[in-house]
């Protein structure tokens, strides 16, 4: 008996607060995949927006192409079509681009927060249980 009573059992953690310390963090990578499928699917929408308008500036650029004219005009206003062209799809990357980084940079702060929120909530246990680490 002398030997039961001088052995100790680990520390039993919070399991009540365990529990909903993984519903939060399981909301929370809920939550930044709702953000990155939102985000994937606004650039797939841009994507889609980008390439009808491609489409009709290329029937408008094939009207203007075969429209009469000395062979200078022609040549003059083509080049100026590619530099146009050229311009806005430099714009529609970087607007892509955006567009990418800022739902990826809300899914990974919202994640970031919840992870800080975790460590607090392991600091607490641990000053909850007297300094000693819960068994995992």
């Amino acid at each position: 008996m002398r030997m039961l009573s001088d052995f100790r059992l680990p520390a039993v953690p919070d399991v009540e607060s365990l529990a909903a310390a993984q519903r939060r963090n399981f909301e929370a990578l809920s939550a930044a995949n709702r953000i990155a499928l939102e985000g994937a699917q606004a650039v797939a929408r841009r994507h889609m927006e980008i390439l009808q308008q491609s489409m009709a500036e290329l029937t408008d650029a094939v009207r203007a192409a075969s429209a009469t004219g000395s062979p200078q005009e022609k040549a003059n206003n083509q080049a100026e079509l590619v530099k146009a062209t050229y311009g806005r799809a430099v714009a529609n990357m970087q607007e892509i681009a955006d567009l990418i980084q800022k739902s990826n940079g809300e899914a990974l702060a919202l994640l970031n927060k919840r992870f800080a929120e975790a460590m607090d909530e392991v600091k607490g246990l641990i000053a909850k249980n007297g300094g000693n680490v819960p068994p995992t």
